[in-house]
């Protein structure tokens, strides 16, 4: 078996089908059409086992049969197989989440009542970065130092707010980043405090209103993990300590 096959096996398995079952729908397609022993001798699959594979995979809807004998096998088309996963997929998907919508609804709100939340992984952070930002109904702090953290997303998000009259600061040690953060529209900039050094491993810091904070920090490996709260007490005692490292006073655009 190539490794391209097997991948493709893994996938098909991932869309639901056993591993006798992609194996047998593999062989079918090379084959065209075939006996149980004929595809016994191209798939890793006991000719015993053929024929109640083949069942399920006509169950699905993914071959047919003649009935001759000895019975022959023939798959449907790639495109209609890709048709027939796919709406399955979207019919189990719907059916999962839907469950997960109802259940979630009656968690009375457990979401809000943790304190703090870890987040890890950029593009995960930079999605909770965005999404805290939406909340935002008087003002916004973002910071960070470096450039792949200020993403396109949080840039517009950062513009838009500032044009709803939303007050909007940036922060950031970074020359670079700095000529970004002040070239956006409506959105002040400050420095930090002089007296501060430099922290390799700083990541970033999300201030909304009085109520939510985002700090994160970077690893050795460049991985990114975040903390998290809204609308806690220790959010409210953080957002104290954290502010007293912005300079409010500092330069705006």
């Amino acid at each position: 078996m190539t490794r391209d096959e097997a991948e493709a096996i893994e996938s098909f398995e991932r869309l639901g089908l056993t591993s006798y079952e992609a194996k047998v729908f593999i062989a079918l397609q090379r084959l065209g059409s075939g006996t149980a022993r004929d595809i016994a001798d191209v798939a890793d699959v006991p000719r015993s086992q053929v024929y109640s594979v083949a069942e399920g995979l006509e169950r699905q809807g993914l071959i047919e049969v003649q009935q001759s004998s000895p019975i022959r096998y023939r798959p449907v088309s790639v495109a209609e197989a890709r048709e027939t996963l796919h709406e399955r997929f979207e019919r189990e998907h719907g059916r999962a989440f839907e469950y997960v919508e109802t259940v979630r609804s009656k968690s009375d709100g457990e979401e809000e009542q943790e304190d703090i939340w870890t987040v890890r992984g950029r593009e995960r952070i930079d999605d909770r970065v965005v999404d805290l930002l939406s909340n935002a109904r008087e003002r916004i702090v973002f910071g960070t130092r470096l450039p792949v953290f200020l993403t396109e997303d949080i840039e517009r998000a950062l513009e838009r707010h500032a044009a709803a009259g939303i007050d909007v600061l940036a922060v950031s040690s970074s020359d670079d980043v700095a000529e970004r953060m002040r070239s956006l529209d409506g959105v002040s900039y400050a420095s930090p405090p002089e007296h501060q050094g430099a922290d390799d491993r700083s990541g970033r810091i999300v201030i909304v209103d009085d109520d939510t904070i985002l700090l994160s920090v970077v690893d050795e490996d460049e991985n990114e993990t975040a903390i998290w709260s809204a609308e806690s007490l220790f959010a409210s005692v953080f957002i104290q300590l954290a502010e007293a490292r912005v300079d409010p006073t500092g330069e705006s655009s």
